[in-house]
């Protein structure tokens, strides 16, 4: 059995049941191939559910009805849409580099789709557990940004490019207190690996790194291009962004990769923020009821809807604001994370489970105090009264 896949519960099973009908070597790759051709598959017809979902939501959340032509409650609208796009014409403007065109949709879905492989779905549910799994995912990550930019210089097009430019400045921007809001769980967990981290959270880390949760989803949302960050396609400025000559299926797989983005995403802050697969159980013949791959459906699902939530509710910023709340607002509440967790963990290498507690209770205070200081410090004094509008002017009695 390969060792990279002998703590994976499904491989096991698969395997030793292949392994009487097939050469050891041959059961191992079989085996391997199954696995991520169903675990592909299962995320892509997610992906579809997950547009019918965030649809219908909006709907509600802005009193529309939503898609409810094609299936029961519109269920089968997303699967409409592709096959619509599977019909469209695939122009290709006469100035595009064709190359760098039609590779750029390629460059931008493959690294979300591998960035599942190490997603914990479960006790023992995984492709792989990687010993730098969040080094792979941040570096995964990062490709974004060539195929960004790749779509936009091979459009040709002026709006095309200035959208992907745009696109890499937010995504620069926003990498760094991405990055370094990571850095608070990987001191307190001792591990890179995502299964280690799961493992060593005896209370969720949105307790113990509020401020790191805090920055790490907000700068998701802006690097998967969700509102109210959304500016690399604003259409009152960029038409479409860097997508704006796409059509057929490069269309559609350019706004498959986005949409997998949040599913995946969430997937990431249900491990590293919410205890993974961890939940209350009870035992029915060795067997957990309901199992571990239940409770994180269900925190996978929870962090999924706020998403959700916050496009409907957040409207668009503009870039300047995009790119200064990055740099003079996550950018410093990362850092003063890091240097908060590092004195946290010199003072107690070992805390119990009553220290973890009051380190919960001096996190959220420190971090909601940092935050308020840091919004007075930028000029947003949200906690003081707004000034009383001036009464309407009232017009003389002949004018009227």
């Amino acid at each position: 059995m390969g060792p990279i896949l002998e703590q994976n519960t499904l491989y096991k099973v698969l395997y030793q049941f292949l392994d009487g009908l097939f050469p050891a070597w041959l059961a191992y790759a079989v085996t391997a191939l199954v696995l991520v051709g169903v675990l592909a598959n299962v995320v892509l017809v997610v992906t579809a559910l997950f547009t019918w979902v965030e649809r219908r939501l909006l709907g509600r959340f802005q009193h529309r009805i939503g898609p409810n032509r094609w299936g029961p409650y519109g269920m089968l609208q997303p699967f409409a849409d592709a096959l619509k796009l599977l019909f469209k014409e695939d122009i290709v403007p006469k100035e595009a580099d064709r190359w760098v065109f039609s590779l750029a949709p390629l460059v931008l879905f493959t690294p979300v789709l591998i960035m599942v492989a190490v997603i914990p779905f479960g006790e023992g549910t995984y492709l792989v557990d990687l010993n730098v799994g969040v080094l792979f995912v941040v570096a995964m990550g990062t490709v974004e940004t060539l195929g960004f930019f790749m779509a936009g210089w091979g459009s040709g097009n002026r709006y095309a490019l200035l959208g992907a430019m745009r696109a890499v400045a937010m995504l620069v921007s926003y990498e760094v207190p991405l990055v370094l809001s990571l850095v608070g769980v990987l001191l307190l967990a001792g591990s890179m690996s995502l299964v280690g981290v799961v493992e060593a959270q005896r209370l969720p880390f949105i307790l113990l790194q509020p401020l790191g949760f805090f920055v790490f989803l907000v700068a998701s949302i802006a690097e998967m291009n969700r509102p109210p960050f959304d500016l690399m396609e604003a259409e009152s400025e960029l038409v479409a962004g860097y997508h704006t000559e796409y059509s057929g299926m490069k269309f559609g797989v350019l706004q498959l990769a986005e949409f997998l983005s949040p599913v995946v995403a969430s997937g990431f802050v249900t491990a590293l923020f919410l205890q993974g697969w961890v939940g209350p159980h009870f035992t029915v013949l060795g067997v957990p009821v309901p199992p571990s791959q239940v409770w994180f459906l269900l925190k996978w699902m929870a962090v999924l809807f706020v998403i959700v939530w916050v496009r409907a509710t957040v409207p668009r910023l503009r870039i300047d604001q995009v790119l200064a709340f990055a740099w003079k607002f996550l950018f410093p509440l990362s850092l003063f994370n890091i240097v908060l967790t590092a004195v946290e963990v010199l003072l107690l290498p070992e805390p119990s489970l009553g220290q973890l507690w009051l380190l919960v209770g001096v996190n959220i205070t420190v971090g909601l105090g940092a935050m308020l200081v840091l919004a007075n410090l930028q000029g947003h004094r949200r906690l003081q009264p707004s000034a009383p509008l001036p009464p309407p002017v009232t017009l003389p009695q002949e004018v009227r």
